[in-house]
């Protein structure tokens, strides 16, 4: 069929074609079904969407991914990638091979199949789980897809956490701590997936931290080190593709997190790698049996790769640091570089900055290098190469205008905060989109209260979005407190 193409204002990830209804019935083709479209020897394979109004009948309408197009092009039926049969194949909960496993990462970096279909894979992964080889073969085929950086050193240091932890913004203090070592430490971080704030997210409250290969060469040159998005860089391009599917119902399955993490550290330059991994109560690993396995899994699929990783595994029962949230995490960070702040987020962070300089042969003294200030220094110079204020204060640091404090109903000591409700709240107030929006814990497990203190304050940029966090808070217990004579701490 021949078709007269025009522009069409619309925004589509993958190319995209919309017809008349007419022309589609003509064509045979049903929405999300695939047209290849070819005009001045070139040719494209298009996903279509089918309108009555949006454009006539003999006239075809050509997102921005398609190209140029203006004039007559011609229009016939596609296949749909052998992709979606693979997808298929592992809902049906069948071991892929590996041809299969890097048939589907390649669709998928080249933005081959539609959202639907993307999400189905995201689905079949977390329903039916990957093996070993599988996980290798994703690993491996994601790696491959995109860029790699280079760096004139034999040790590249590098950390991450599986996640699941409210706060727990280590890597923004470790990272510095290892760089004053005198490591390289090229960083490149997620924004959140199931939580309210990623690393990256806390990182854009100091400076900015979209970079390209050429950006990231240039602030590690110059500071030891940085800590910016990974999306910024195509280092694996078909893990942001996934990771937007897997936003919007917070899914995060093993198979697909062990090689998003590995592939992005291979790709990244790294050699060794401290992973952190909490378990506990709402953490993503809930026993540890549970985290040990995902340890062995992660150490199998690295060794196969070259990697040095070491896995640590901690207790994730409960949030680490008091800030949750990006600007109220990003508080904490600077506080505990400057010599203060949260103990635990400080005992955190030198232990597995002390466990990477052990990994990497560096003699040095993790807690030393925090409390002499060369880790804060450091820190400021990588800020400071991103563009960022190095004189940045904790007063430049403030949260959303809007708040709302939870108190106590009765006096006893804290036995149990809840990670996963404290997380949803912060989400509800608006983080991490708002980065001034979360939550702030005043009270930690362990520690006593009399009746009316303050257990946690609610913070959001607009007052709806603090409306909604309260909504949550109703009927609910974030912070859970035993009564004076039950004054048995669970979960320490």
């Amino acid at each position: 069929m021949e078709l007269h193409a025009e522009a069409i204002d619309l925004v589509t990830r993958s190319p995209t074609v919309v017809l008349n209804a007419a022309d589609a019935r003509e064509l045979g083709v049903n929405p999300l079904d695939r047209v290849q479209v070819r005009w001045n020897g070139r040719s494209v394979v298009c996903i279509v969407e089918v309108t009555e109004e949006l454009v006539p009948p003999g006239e075809l309408g050509a997102t921005e991914r398609v190209g140029h197009l203006d004039g007559m092009v011609e229009v016939t039926l596609a296949p749909r990638p052998r992709s979606v049969q693979y997808v298929r194949k592992k809902l049906d909960g069948i071991e892929l091979e590996p041809t299969e496993v890097r048939r589907i990462a390649e669709d998928i970096t080249e933005d081959r199949l539609s959202d639907i279909e993307l999400s189905a894979y995201v689905t079949a992964v977390y329903t039916r789980g990957f093996s070993s080889a599988e996980t290798l073969a994703l690993t491996e085929a994601m790696t491959g897809a995109g860029d790699r950086l280079s760096w004139d050193t034999d040790v590249v240091a590098d950390k991450h956490s599986i996640g699941g932890v409210a706060g727990n913004r280590v890597t923004p203090v470790l990272v510095p701590i290892v760089v004053a070592a005198g490591v390289t430490v090229p960083k490149t971080s997620s924004r959140a997936i199931t939580s309210p704030a990623g690393t990256a997210d806390t990182m854009e409250v100091f400076c900015n931290v979209s970079f390209d290969a050429d950006g990231i060469r240039r602030i590690v040159d110059e500071a030891g080190g940085c800590l910016v998005w990974g999306g910024g860089v195509d280092l694996s391009p078909a893990d942001d593709r996934i990771i937007r599917a897997e936003y919007p119902l917070s899914l995060d399955p093993q198979g697909q997190l062990v090689a998003s993490v590995l592939s992005k550290k291979r790709s990244a330059g790294s050699t060794h790698v401290v992973l952190d991994v909490p378990y506990g109560e709402d953490a993503k690993t809930g026993s540890l049996e549970e985290a040990r396995e995902l340890a062995e899994e992660f150490k199998k699929v690295a060794d196969h790769l070259g990697l040095h990783l070491t896995c640590a595994i901690t207790r994730g029962n409960a949030p680490i640091g008091r800030g949750i949230g990006p600007v109220l995490e990003a508080r904490d960070v600077l506080a505990v570089l400057s010599g203060d702040g949260p103990e635990d987020l400080r005992q955190k962070s030198v232990r597995l900055a002390g466990l990477l300089l052990d990994a990497c042969g560096v003699n040095a003294d993790a807690d030393e290098l925090l409390e002499s200030g060369a880790a804060e220094r450091a820190f400021r110079d990588i800020v400071a190469a991103q563009g960022g204020d190095r004189d940045v204060s904790l007063a430049d640091l403030t949260p959303g205008e809007h708040t709302h404090t939870l108190e106590a109903r009765r006096p006893g000591v804290v036995s149990h905060v809840d990670n996963g409700l404290v997380s949803e709240v912060a989400r509800r107030a608006g983080a991490p989109r708002d980065a001034g929006a979360g939550l702030e814990l005043q009270r930690r497990l362990g520690e006593e209260v009399a009746e009316g203190d303050a257990l946690l304050t609610v913070y959001a940029e607009h007052e709806e979005k603090l409306e909604e966090a309260r909504g949550l808070l109703v009927g609910s217990e974030p912070i859970r407190v035993r009564p004076p004579g039950e004054s048995v701490v669970e979960h320490l």
